[in-house]
C-alpha cells in the first residue's frame, strides 16, 4: 500500500514543489534589500517539497512564511523560550503575511509547560464592541445583510486581542528581553522585503475591495496597480507600532496615538463606519481558559475550549472514530473516508446547536466530549452509506437551555505557529484577521479584523435563541484549532492551521493519517483533503482525493471538488524533534 500512498500524496506535492521554489527567486531578486534566505531555510523548502521532515535535536519552529520562521529561530538559538519565539514570529507574520494575521487581529494559544508538567490555554479572542448591538448585521426589516456588505469598512471590527495575547504568554513563560523580539520584524519593515507569490496573487485577487480605503490602497496599490510578485515592500507605519510595543508594552496599542488611529480608523470607514471605541481597547484581557481534552488510541488530544469550536469538534471527531480500525482501512478506502466524513458532520451538527462564548451562553462542554455521549454518537456511523442527515445530538448539560442551529459564516485565512523550546516547552497558537485581509481597513500599517462576522447574522430562529449571536462584548465562536498531543501526559504532537471552519477537518485528518496511517508528519500535512461539514464532501481538486469521488458518491454523499488552501504547521516530539509544514503553503519548518 506504501506506493499508492505516496502516488496519493504526490499530486498535492508537485504543485507544492512548485510554489515552495517559486517563493525563493523575489527573495534572491530583492538583493540589497533584504538578506537572502539562510541555507536552513532553503534546505527546508526542498525536504517539504519532497515529503520529508525536519530534524533537530534540541528547538523547532513551523511558520508560515520562511522571514517568520527564521525570527523565530534567531531567538531559540540563542535560548529564548517558545513564547519568546513566538512573539518575533507573530511580528513578521503581520508584516509579510498581512492578509492572514497580525496586530489587528486575535489568537488562541495552547502551552505545555516542561517544568510543571501543566497545559495551558489563552485566549486572546477578539471581542466585540460595547456599542454593538444584536442586529448589527441585520438591515432595516430584520434580515441579514450580505456577507461582504458587512466585512468590509468598520462595522466587522471587534477588539483585537493579539498584542496582549503575546505580551500575557512572555510575561509567563519568557526569558528573552522584550523589545529585542521585535528587532527582525522592524529591520524588515524599514529595510524592506519581497512580495511572495501568495501575497502578490491575493492583492490581486482582491484588488477592488483594498481599494476602497486610501490608506490600505496605498499600501497594496501603489501607483493604483496591486504588489507585484519579487516587489520590495517597505512598511516604516507598522515599524512605528512595533517600536511604540517594544519600549511601552501593550499598553502602547490599547492606549495612546495607537489606540487613537484605530478608533478614527473604523469611525470614518466610507460606506461602512463601526462602533469600536476608546473604551473597549482600554478594557480588553486575555483570558486563561480550561484545556479540552479528548482521549483518542493512546494518546490525548487537547486543545483550545469556547469560544472556539476546535477542540471540541476535533475532540469528537476523533472521539468517535476511536472504536473504529482505520489503521485496517488506510487512506485509499472509500469506507475510512465515510466513517471520518460522518463523524465530522454529527460534531459539526453539535458545534452549530451548542458552541459558542461559554461567557455568555451555557455550553455544555463535558457532555459533549463524554465517553458515553461519544460511544453513541459512534453507533451511528455503523452501516454502509452515507448517514440520511447529521443532527445534533443531547449532550449531559449542566444547565437546561433550548437553542438554534447557528447560521455564521467562517472563511479561510489565519495563520498556525508550533514551537518547541531546548527547554521542552511546547507552543501550539492559531492566528487571525479572519477574512484575507480582514475588514481591509489599515492603521498604523496592519491590518484590522473583520472577526465580527464570526457571529451568527441571526439572533433567533423561529423564536430560538442562536448560541453564537452577537452581543456586546462576547467574543465570537471560531474553528481555530491549536492542538497539542499527548501521550502518557508528554506531548508528541504540536499542529494546527488556518482555513476557516475547515481548520477542524484539517487537523482532524493530518492527526488520522499520523497516528492511524504511519505516514511521517511531512507525508500527513501534505495528504490530500477530504472534508464533510454539512453533508457535502469537499475533495481537494488535483490531487489524489479525486480518486474517491465516485465511491463517495455511490454511497449517497454530494460530493464537490474544489481547492482546499489549508496551511498546516506541526512539530513531533519524540527522541528528536521532527518538523514540517504545508506545502500549499510558503511554510517551513527550522530547527537547530
Amino acid at each position: 500500500m506504501r506506493h499508492l500512498i505516496l502516488a496519493f500524496i504526490a499530486c498535492a506535492g508537485s504543485a507544492a514543489a512548485q510554489q515552495a521554489a517559486d517563493a525563493v527567486a523575489p527573495e534572491a531578486a530583492a538583493a540589497g534589500t533584504i538578506e537572502a534566505l539562510s541555507p536552513a531555510a532553503a534546505a527546508a523548502i526542498e525536504a517539504k517539497a519532497a515529503g520529508q521532515v525536519v530534524e533537530a535535536e534540541n528547538w523547532m519552529v513551523a511558520a508560515a512564511n520562511p522571514h517568520a520562521a527564521e525570527a523565530g529561530a534567531d531567538v531559540l538559538r540563542a535560548g529564548g523560550t517558545a513564547a519568546d519565539a513566538m512573539v518575533a514570529v507573530q511580528t513578521v507574520l503581520g508584516l509579510v503575511e498581512p492578509q492572514s494575521s497580525g496586530l489587528g487581529g486575535g489568537a488562541f494559544l495552547v502551552w505545555y509547560d516542561a517544568k510543571t508538567g501543566q497545559l495551558t490555554t489563552l485566549d486572546g479572542r477578539e471581542t466585540a464592541p460595547l456599542a454593538a448591538t444584536p442586529t448589527l448585521f441585520q438591515d432595516e426589516a430584520g434580515a441579514p445583510i450580505t456577507f461582504f456588505d458587512a466585512v468590509v469598512g468598520g462595522r466587522s471590527v471587534g477588539t483585537p486581542g493579539t498584542p496582549a495575547l503575546l505580551e500575557a504568554a512572555h510575561r509567563r513563560w519568557g526569558r528573552a528581553n522584550w523589545p529585542s523580539l521585535f528587532e527582525p520584524a522592524i529591520r524588515l519593515a524599514e529595510d524592506g522585503f519581497a512580495v511572495s507569490p501568495r501575497l502578490a496573487a491575493l492583492v490581486g485577487g482582491d484588488a477592488e475591495r483594498l481599494a476602497r480605503f486610501p490608506a490600505t490602497a496605498a499600501y497594496f496599490l501603489p501607483d493604483g496597480d496591486p504588489v507585484r510578485e519579487g516587489a520590495t515592500l517597505l512598511n516604516p507605519d507598522y515599524a512605528a507600532t512595533l517600536q511604540a510595543l517594544a519600549e511601552e508594552g501593550a499598553a502602547a496599542f490599547y492606549a495612546g496615538p495607537v489606540a487613537a488611529g484605530i478608533v478614527r480608523t473604523v469611525a470614518e470607514a466610507a460606506g461602512n463606519p463601526g462602533v469600536l471605541s476608546a473604551a473597549d481597547l482600554a478594557l480588553y484581557r486575555v483570558k486563561e481558559r480550561p484545556a479540552v481534552c479528548v482521549a483518542y488510541r493512546d494518546f490525548e488530544a487537547c486543545g483550545m475550549g469556547p469560544p472556539s469550536s476546535g477542540a471540541l469538534t476535533v475532540g469528537q471527531i476523533l472521539g468517535m472514530l476511536d472504536s473504529y480500525d482505520l489503521a485496517a482501512l488506510g487512506p485509499d478506502s472509500a469506507e475510512a473516508w465515510r466513517l471520518i466524513g460522518d463523524a465530522s458532520r454529527l460534531a459539526f451538527a453539535d458545534r452549530g446547536r451548542y458552541m459558542a462564548d461559554s461567557d455568555y451562553v451555557p455550553v455544555p462542554v463535558h457532555g459533549l466530549v463524554a465517553a458515553d455521549y461519544l460511544a453513541a454518537r459512534a453507533e451511528l456511523l455503523q452501516g454502509d452509506d452515507a448517514l440520511p442527515e447529521a443532527a445534533p445530538g443531547a449532550p449531559e448539560f449542566d444547565h437546561a437551555l433550548l437553542l438554534a442551529d447557528d447560521e455564521s459564516i467562517e472563511l479561510p485565512s489565519t495563520s498556525h505557529i508550533s514551537i518547541v523550546d531546548s527547554y521542552g516547552n511546547v507552543l501550539s497558537m492559531t492566528t487571525t484577521i479572519e477574512n484575507a485581509f480582514g475588514s481591509r481597513l489599515m492603521s498604523g500599517g496592519f491590518l484590522l479584523n473583520n472577526e465580527l462576522t464570526d457571529f451568527s447574522f441571526r439572533t433567533h430562529s423561529d423564536g430560538v435563541p442562536v448560541a453564537n449571536r452577537l452581543e456586546p462584548g462576547k467574543r465570537p465562536r471560531s474553528s481555530m484549532a491549536p492542538t497539542i498531543l499527548l501521550r502518557e501526559g508528554k506531548p508528541v504532537l504540536a499542529i494546527g492551521s488556518p482555513g476557516g471552519s475547515r481548520i477542524i477537518g484539517y487537523v482532524a485528518k493530518s492527526i488520522i493519517a499520523w497516528a492511524d496511517w504511519g505516514l511521517n508528519l511531512q507525508e500527513a500535512l501534505a495528504l490530500p483533503h477530504l472534508v464533510n461539514r454539512f453533508g457535502t464532501y469537499d475533495l481537494e481538486a488535483g490531487t489524489g482525493a479525486e480518486a474517491q469521488e465516485q465511491a463517495l458518491t455511490d454511497m449517497g454523499y454530494e460530493v464537490n471538488i474544489r481547492d482546499l488552501t489549508s496551511g498546516l504547521h506541526a512539530i513531533e516530539i519524540g527522541e528528536k524533534l521532527k518538523g514540517a509544514a504545508d506545502p500549499r503553503r510558503e511554510g517551513i519548518a527550522l530547527g537547530g
